[in-house]
């Protein structure tokens, strides 16, 4: 993959640098802990890039903030998978937070194709994804209690949507900006207008993931 305007080491400093002026508590080789995975990381995050339509084909632009945030992301996954060190793993996502306003624990298992539109209030909580995920600014999926909801494939919400408690959403569910499933379920290949009571279900015309993806 092509690094725009940064070479692969170039980026492995990048991102050390930012950990130690972000966190200056002394821990030692951040350099190194980065090394570990960014070649992993990398190669993740191409399969993802690749997948995004509006997005060049096997470049990577680190002051595009999208991508960056997605490579915050896929490297704090990939350093718990591999070596599950909290601490690091812990300032990565601590540095997305702070740079993206992305709040998404390293654990969590975002798919190998996703899309962030903006990253701006972006909470997630731990859970499994399906590919084709769309995310917009102030979205959230979320527990409620025990209850964690189920996200099937090509799941889009846009601007101040959620998904909270115990839903089963279906694939192609698309939420229209303020809309929220709380504890109600959806049945696919639809649009979701309003919450609670006001629920409603629309069916798709055509298939929005297109939009997003190289399918």
């Amino acid at each position: 993959m092509n690094l725009k305007d940064m070479t692969r080491d170039g980026l492995a400093d990048y991102v050390a640098a930012q950990l130690a002026h972000f966190f200056p508590d002394g821990q030692p080789d951040l350099l190194g802990l980065v090394n570990q995975d960014i070649d992993e990381t990398l190669d993740r995050l191409g399969v993802c890039i690749n997948a995004v339509a509006m997005w060049r084909e096997a470049e990577f632009d680190y002051l595009h903030s999208s991508q960056y945030c997605t490579f915050l992301y896929y490297l704090s996954n990939t350093a718990w998978r591999n070596r599950q060190d909290k601490r690091f793993c812990t300032k990565l996502f601590l540095l997305n937070k702070a740079l993206n306003g992305f709040d998404c624990f390293y654990d969590n298992q975002l798919p190998d194709k996703f899309f962030i539109g903006h990253s701006v209030g972006i909470v997630l909580a731990r859970n499994s994804f399906a590919n084709y995920l769309v995310l917009y600014q102030n979205s959230t999926i979320g527990r409620h209690g025990a209850d964690v909801p189920e996200i099937g494939e090509g799941v889009v919400l846009y601007p101040n949507t959620a998904i909270i408690g115990k839903c089963r959403v279906a694939s192609h569910t698309v939420l229209s900006q303020g809309s929220a499933l709380i504890n109600a379920d959806s049945p696919g290949n639809c649009y979701v207008f309003g919450t609670g009571s006001g629920l409603a279900f629309k069916p798709l015309k055509r298939p929005v993931i297109g939009d997003y993806f190289r399918l």
